[in-house]
């Protein structure tokens, strides 16, 4: 009878730590996929029609495209500092490049990494997720931050831009004043000190005699390390359900590649996006910023470059950023065939995204930060466990609305706060969109955008918003001025209504929908 008592109880046991482990790897693990300045120049979002992304283009058809995602922040460090604590730029007051341990509300906060290590996923993480690593986030990180940038061209005394690339706009510098094919540095020997390639900020050379023989590129290197993070997953028998970040450089600048991704886009073929020489006419940015700002610099020095010729100038720029996309699709293609051959194809979910877009000349700027659809659109795709594939939902939404999403999908407990000085969670979660039940969408009507103003740190009436609607695009500067746009009749946002009669109504109501936010 005693032994029959044990057996019952050690079959029931090896019942109950079966479900247990069964309740543990249903947990859906993360795969999170963010891209550095990289517009809607992707094949599925349809931004420029010579883009060649099919990789980005296949992931949207296995999930869900937000068609008019836009990013909080149109620059890199505040608009990632945002998206990964949760926490609205205008709440923190991070508008410009501090670290998130020493930002004195974000300090208080929590990564979504941090939140799911405590909820007992393992994290791994390499590239560039945020300007700034907190190594304790990251069970696992890979490569240094310090050699995330370029390559970089070093002619032996420092860093500079390429020399196929004209003057005065090579004068810019080595990070945005440079595009080009590798093979345009000529051979690099991997020495130290030597004429060559180099990898970021750290000067490590980086060896290319030939597009066939040369060392990896940093985003190379990145999925690569992905893709063996996950086959090293594979092999373990107890499983942890695991968060893994990835964050491509390209197509930050500089915009290098190798050079079949330049020969995918000949110069002569290319086709311009429609401009409309005096579409900065009726815009408001001049008064509120400096000319002498990236945006309109750079556009000028670029047209400079090549004596005034417009088409010639952007084509060139445009080739190389064309490229870049086509490189950085190639590294995302990686990735997500591992994960598709992988035991956790079916319990992952699968985020794509960038921290914000990129404006190739339009309205005179060459830049990101602006507060127009260049800048602020992005590309989000989401491919989850048990929801639709290939659904293109319209809704406005923000890189705000991750954080939440991700406490949703993955069921995690917590806060996004360390104490109360912290930040409160700023977005909405996504997943009545994941399954296109509009109705129980908690969000605003449209997504904020703060164009900041770095000078001013703290004020936020100084700072300038962007407002985005399935049909509008409002914005507002700090000294009052407006700009309304028709996204129904007018996508390139020519015509700026702000000041018509017939549309002070419409205006009124988008501008308290913003108020809403700000006063949460």
């Amino acid at each position: 009878m005693k032994s029959k008592q044990i057996l019952v109880i050690f079959v029931f046991g090896l019942f109950f730590l079966s479900i247990f482990s069964q309740n543990d790897s249903s947990k859906p693990n993360v795969l999170f996929i963010v891209c550095d300045d990289l517009n809607d120049y992707l094949g599925v979002f349809g931004g420029h029609p010579q883009a060649k992304t099919p990789n980005i283009d296949k992931l949207a058809a296995m999930g869900i495209q937000f068609v008019n995602a836009q990013t909080n922040v149109p620059v890199c460090s505040p608009s990632r500092n945002s998206f990964i604590t949760g926490v609205y730029p205008h709440v923190s007051k991070d508008y410009g490049w501090t670290d998130l341990k020493k930002q004195p509300v974000l300090k208080n906060n929590k990564t979504i990494m941090r939140l799911f290590k405590e909820n007992g996923y393992i994290t791994l993480g390499t590239g560039k997720i945020s300007h700034w690593n907190n190594d304790t986030d990251w069970d696992e990180w890979g490569m240094s931050l310090k050699n995330n940038y370029g390559p970089f061209y070093f002619d032996g005394e420092k860093k500079i831009a390429l020399p196929t690339v004209p003057s005065p706009y090579n004068e810019i510098g080595a990070v945005d004043g440079s595009y080009g094919r590798l093979s345009d540095a000529g051979i690099s020997l991997g020495k130290n000190g030597e004429k060559g390639w180099v990898y970021g900020w750290s000067d490590e050379p980086m060896r290319y005699l030939n597009d066939d023989d040369r060392d990896l590129m940093q985003d190379e290197l990145h999925a690569k390390w992905i893709v063996e993070k996950i086959g090293e997953l594979e092999e373990k028998e107890k499983q942890k359900p695991f968060f893994m970040g990835v964050g491509f450089v390209r197509p930050h600048t500089p915009l290098h590649a190798p050079d079949k991704y330049f020969d995918m886009f000949p110069i002569d073929d290319l086709k311009l996006e429609y401009w409309q020489a005096e579409d900065s006419n009726d815009t408001f940015w001049d008064n509120n910023f400096d000319t002498e700002l990236k945006g309109p610099r750079y556009n000028r020095t670029l047209l400079e470059s090549y004596n005034g010729d417009r088409e010639l100038a952007i084509k060139h720029f445009l080739q190389a950023y064309l490229a870049c996309v086509a490189f950085v699709d190639e590294q995302v293609g990686k990735v997500i065939n591992a994960l598709n051959e992988s035991k956790f194809k079916d319990n992952t979910i699968v985020i794509f995204t960038s921290d914000h877009g990129w404006q190739m000349g339009e309205k005179n700027y060459l830049f990101k930060n602006s507060p127009w659809e260049e800048s602020a659109r992005i590309p989000l795709i989401i491919k989850a466990p048990n929801f639709k594939q290939e659904l293109r939902v319209e809704q406005p939404v923000g890189l705000i609305d991750l954080y939440p999403t991700l406490i949703d999908l993955c069921n995690l407990k917590g806060d996004n706060k360390i104490n109360d000085k912290g930040g409160d969670l700023g977005g909405y979660s996504l997943q009545p969109l994941l399954k296109k039940d509009f109705k129980n969408w908690e969000g605003p009507n449209g997504a904020l955008t703060v164009v900041g103003n770095y000078g001013v740190k703290t004020s936020t009436e100084r700072q300038n918003f962007s407002y985005r609607t399935k049909d509008w695009r409002y914005i507002i500067y700090s000294n009052g001025q407006e700009e309304l746009y028709n996204h129904n009749n007018d996508s390139y946002e020519l015509n700026n209504l702000a000041e018509l009669k017939q549309y002070q109504s419409v205006k009124r109501k988008l501008k308290s929908e913003v108020l809403a936010i700000l006063n949460k």
